[in-house]
């Protein structure tokens, strides 16, 4: 896909990303997430997301929250490990206003005291309800396993106690740290010319100061595999499996994105539940993920079945992991995995709003973005030998951690 590149003098970088459609997508994504906070500040960069949408110097909540969504726009946010995320969709004639108001938001938010009580409540009510979600608290506990005393490990919403104490300084301390100029990309896909974007993206951030990044991230240690059980007010055991994994500059990156695909990935048709769900009836869910990310990644698998089922899809899933390495994946049925992966990634991109933050974040991650022909041609690479040492290395049974949250009783 055709698109173009032009950096600030502060450093901050604009992508610009032709489409001949009635409808644009814009987005500003910063290099800074939850792993970048101190420990008593859990929570802090997805707190300061939620924050920039309640006050800035000239708006109040309802001015900013009006300002797109009064012209039929959608506008929204996210924070990760690593990123904080502001995006939009909109009609073709209301890019000048997008981009103003992610200026507005981002760099003139005034974090009010009354505001920020307030939205400590939604905060601590989002934690209440994950937490009232075992299918979805299991994966964070189990990060915090696998990534044992590292802020990678933390759950990004953070505690209660650490939320509750996040005050007004420690707020403009992190973002004076973490919001460097040349770790922010604003990237439009739209029907207009490089010329506009460009005005338009210089017109609302060539004055923002230079804030250059210049320290390096503490990376992760490897660290042992444990098996964690407990005991919980729930009516179906939930079982999480995995480790430490590759980061996004792994030489086998993709072959295990492919290997992630074809053993539980998207579809009804991978390994796992043809074995586990359809062959033996064991668990409704069972899926598997590979998410890399600078300086590590991490591979697991979930399922959740009845108390009395556990140790048999632990099994089932075992014993299909002990084939697959000592079974090695032959030429034709590996092209197989390739041409399901390669066909899911091109109907991806008919998600435009993804597509372009998925762009905007390889730029940040790599300096560059491949076109769909080099992302084919880079899985087409892989050989059943990489293939069958991903496998060997991240199925081994005696390196993955595992947790449990068995129902009472």
């Amino acid at each position: 896909m055709e698109y173009n590149v032009h950096t600030l003098p502060n450093g901050i970088r604009l992508l610009h990303v032709p489409a001949a459609s009635a409808i644009s997508h814009a987005c500003i994504i910063i290099n800074s997430g939850s792993r970048d906070e101190k420990e008593y500040q859990a929570g802090l960069a997805h707190f300061i997301e939620h924050l920039i949408f309640k006050r800035t110097e000239k708006r109040n909540t309802t001015q900013i929250l009006n300002r797109l969504e009064s012209v039929g726009a959608d506008l929204n946010a996210y924070t990760t490990k690593e990123y904080t995320c502001i995006h939009a969709s909109f009609l073709n004639p209301y890019l000048d206003r997008t981009l103003e108001l992610f200026n507005d938001i981002v760099f003139h938010s005034v974090f009010p005291e009354d505001e920020m009580e307030k939205e400590k409540s939604v905060v601590l009510d989002e934690i209440a309800s994950y937490l009232d979600q075992p299918e979805e608290a299991i994966y964070d506990d189990f990060e915090d396993l696998v990534f044992a005393g590292h802020p990678m490990g933390r759950n990004i919403l953070g505690t209660v106690d650490s939320v509750s104490n996040i005050t007004k300084k420690d707020i403009l301390q992190f973002i004076k740290d973490n919001y460097h100029t040349d770790k922010i990309v604003i990237a439009v896909l739209g029907n207009y010319p490089l010329s506009k974007v460009v005005k338009t993206g210089a017109k609302y951030y060539s004055e923002i100061p230079a804030n250059l990044y210049s320290h390096t991230r503490l990376a992760p240690r490897q660290t042992i595999a444990v098996a964690k059980t407990f005991s919980k007010p729930i009516q179906q055991a939930h079982v999480m499996m995995g480790m430490q994994a590759y980061s996004l500059h792994h030489p086998y990156k993709t072959g295990l994105l492919l290997l992630n695909n074809l053993l539980g990935g998207t579809g009804m048709s991978s390994i796992l539940n043809l074995q586990i769900r359809e062959k033996y009836g064991i668990a409704y869910t069972i899926e598997s993920s590979y998410s890399p990310l600078s300086d590590t990644g991490i591979f697991s698998l979930y399922f959740g079945t009845d108390k009395e089922k556990v140790s048999k899809a632990r099994s089932l899933i075992l014993k299909e992991f002990k084939k697959i390495k000592q079974n090695p994946l032959t030429e034709i049925q590996l092209q197989k995995a390739k041409n399901k992966f390669i066909g899911q990634i091109a109907l991806g991109e008919e998600n435009r709003i993804g597509l372009i933050i998925a762009m905007a974040k390889s730029l940040l991650d790599y300096d560059r973005i491949d076109d769909l022909q080099t992302i084919f041609g880079k899985i087409q690479a892989v050989s059943t030998t990489d293939m069958a040492n991903i496998a060997n290395e991240i199925l081994d049974e005696s390196n993955l951690t595992s947790l449990t949250f068995y129902p009472l009783g």
